[in-house]
């Protein structure tokens, strides 16, 4: 038995790297994915514009905007001659954000009474409104510290001192691209799976393979074991990038990564032999691998928390082996987590891979009969 899976093994894997267009799948596509969500998809402020509006003449106002015109998150401002240029900035999306000190505002500071700033951002990029908002806050509370009332009220208040653990500078790669191992893989898993039948029907080789001495367990093995070692292997090459290309931190245990990435790739592996056995054509095939895929990477937490989610949705998200499979990879990657804490996330990938095999393993004894 353990032969005649060895030589059909071989025979998937040699009919995958053997056409054009499969390489073509399997190399290019996770390269241009991994620099585009790497470089282009980032949720970090860069190259914002600035304008604001000074309406006061005093030392105050202009200390307060140097202030905001040396913060590296603006790359460009510019002032504003009048305050009928205020809508129609932020309307023609000239600023993300407005800043707009009236013309009492040193008067007021030097007299010892509150003194207010408006600042306007544009409300249609909701998150990176509220990043801008947070920095603007940071360098008026700053502000407010060297004057003398600030000084004294500083010291009538605790001072908060905030550290960010495990990423201490909130690098966005840090985040995006051991995430890309989890998303990659599990496409390239998928569409490899997903084909394998198809392309079987469409060659006219299933027919040789229903009279074949072969039983059903064997084939599907097969193609997992296949499916499976090119996933695991481009896993690596993303790895690979991660750490001598992006210099991503990698703080825990190789072995127990590997060990996760394989219990986590055999619950996608029976999804697309689950798919590939419902499919007659190789796009059929694609296009059920996409229908899995989209919502599969919405409700894996990788673009927003799951806790953010409505509670059927987070609920529905357990049946989900990416959200198991992302928080792992980034525990493994900057918390160095524990055999234990690893385990709290592999059982339910074991269950998923379980049933998903098995149903694959029933609908393709079913088409082979």
């Amino acid at each position: 038995m353990l032969t005649r899976i060895f030589a059909l093994f071989v025979k998937e894997l040699l009919a995958i790297l053997s056409d054009p267009r499969g390489r073509t799948i399997l190399i290019i596509p996770p390269i241009l994915q991994l620099l585009i969500f790497s470089f282009a998809v980032t949720q970090e402020p860069r190259n914002l514009t600035l304008a604001y509006l000074n309406q006061d003449a005093g030392r105050w106002g202009f200390e307060l905007v140097q202030r905001f015109r040396a913060a590296s998150v603006f790359t460009r401002t510019y002032a504003l001659d009048g305050a009928q240029q205020l809508a129609d900035t932020l309307d023609r999306q000239q600023a993300l954000a407005v800043l707009v000190l009236p013309d009492d505002f040193s008067r007021r500071i030097e007299a010892g009474e509150p003194a207010d700033v408006q600042l306007l951002l544009d409300g249609r990029r909701t998150n990176t409104s509220q990043i801008i908002n947070g920095y603007a806050q940071r360098i008026i509370t700053d502000f407010g510290a060297t004057l003398t009332n600030g000084a004294m009220a500083m010291r009538r208040t605790p001072f908060v001192v905030t550290r960010h653990w495990f990423n201490a500078n909130l690098t966005f790669l840090w985040y995006t691209v051991p995430g890309l191992i989890c998303i990659l893989s599990t496409l390239i898993a998928l569409v490899v799976t997903a084909l394998s039948v198809a392309r079987e029907r469409e060659a006219g080789t299933f027919e040789q393979l229903l009279v074949s001495p072969l039983r059903p367990a064997e084939v599907l093995v097969s193609k997992a074991l296949a499916a499976l070692l090119i996933a695991v292997a481009e896993g690596t090459l993303i790895l690979l990038a991660a750490l001598f290309v992006f210099h991503i931190p990698f703080v825990g245990s190789i072995p127990l990564l590997y060990g996760t990435m394989t219990v986590f790739l055999l619950s996608i592996v029976g999804i697309g032999l689950f798919i590939s056995a419902l499919s007659m054509t190789q796009q059929q095939a694609i296009l059920g691998a996409f229908a899995f895929m989209s919502p599969a990477v919405l409700l894996s937490g990788f673009a927003t928390p799951i806790e953010n989610m409505p509670a059927f949705l987070q609920t529905l998200t357990l049946a989900n082996p990416l959200r198991w499979f992302l928080v792992l990879i980034h525990g493994l990657f900057l918390k160095d987590m524990t055999p234990v804490e690893v385990w709290s996330g592999v059982w339910p990938m074991l269950i998923i891979a379980a049933v998903t095999l098995s149903a694959a393993a029933s609908l393709f004894r079913h088409r082979m009969a």
